[in-house]
C-alpha cells in the first residue's frame, strides 16, 4: 500500500506545480496561529507529517525552532522543498516514507503537525497505526496540531477518497493518550478560487507518556 501511495503522490508532484494543487497556501496561517498560541520553547523538536512542499518548515525556522523535521511519502515533494530552502535545508531533517510504517524515536517530538495527510487514511487499521506512531513519538506534554477536511469538506482530493471529521470525532480517535486542548474551523480558498472547509484540533500528550 505504501509503495502504491508513494508512486501516486510522486506523480502528483511531478505533474503539478504548487499553485496547481488545491491545498496550496503560501503560508499555513491557521496552523501557525495554533502553534504560536502554544508558546513552545524553540528547542522543542517539531515534525511536519505530510509536509511535502509546505512552507511550514521555513516558517518554523524563521520563528527560531532549532530542531525541525519534515516527513512525506513523496521523495519528489521533499526534493522540491529542499531546493526552495537552499542553504537552510541543512537545518531540517528530511524523512521520506509512510508515517504508518516508519520507525520514529520514542517520546521525542514536542510538536507533531499534520495538515491534510491524516484524512487520506480511510482504512481503520492504517488510522490505528498512525495514532500508535503519534503516541510513540510525541513526548509527554507535547502537542499534536492536526487539520483535516471538515464534515462538510470535500469527499475526494487528488483522485483519492478522504475521511472527513468534526472536532469531536477527530479528537476521539486519539483518545486515550491525548487530550483535546482546542479546536477550530478554517475555510481554505484554493488557487482556483473554490473553498474547502477544514477542522483543526490541538491535542496534548498525556503527562505519563503512556495510554492514559
Amino acid at each position: 500500500m505504501s509503495v502504491a501511495r508513494g508512486a501516486h503522490w510522486d506523480a502528483v508532484y511531478r505533474e503539478r506545480t504548487a499553485g496547481q494543487t488545491s491545498w496550496f497556501r503560501p503560508h499555513l496561517d491557521e496552523s501557525l496561529r495554533l502553534i504560536d498560541a502554544l508558546d513552545m520553547p524553540s528547542d522543542q523538536p517539531a515534525l511536519d507529517v505530510g509536509g511535502g512542499r509546505s512552507t511550514l518548515a521555513d516558517d518554523l525556522l524563521a520563528r527560531g525552532f532549532t530542531d525541525v523535521g519534515v516527513l512525506d511519502i513523496s521523495a519528489v515533494a521533499l526534493a522540491e522543498s529542499r531546493r526552495r530552502l537552499g542553504a537552510r535545508a541543512h537545518s531540517v531533517k528530511w524523512m521520506a516514507g509512510d508515517v504508518v510504517d516508519l520507525a520514529l524515536p520514542a517520546a521525542h517530538f514536542g510538536l507533531w503537525h499534520d495538515r491534510a495527510a491524516f484524512h487520506f487514511l480511510t482504512d481503520a487499521d492504517e488510522r490505528a497505526r498512525y495514532v500508535a506512531a503519534a503516541r510513540h513519538a510525541v513526548r509527554p506534554g507535547g502537542y499534536l496540531v492536526i487539520g483535516t477536511f471538515a464534515a462538510d469538506g470535500p469527499e475526494r482530493c487528488s483522485g483519492l477518497a478522504v475521511a472527513r471529521y468534526d472536532a469531536s470525532a477527530l479528537a476521539a480517535i486519539f483518545v486515550p493518550g491525548f487530550r483535546l486542548v482546542s479546536h477550530s474551523r478554517d475555510v481554505h480558498r484554493t488557487p482556483s478560487g473554490s473553498e474547502q472547509a477544514f477542522t483543526y484540533v490541538v491535542l496534548q500528550r498525556c503527562g505519563d507518556g503512556v495510554d492514559a
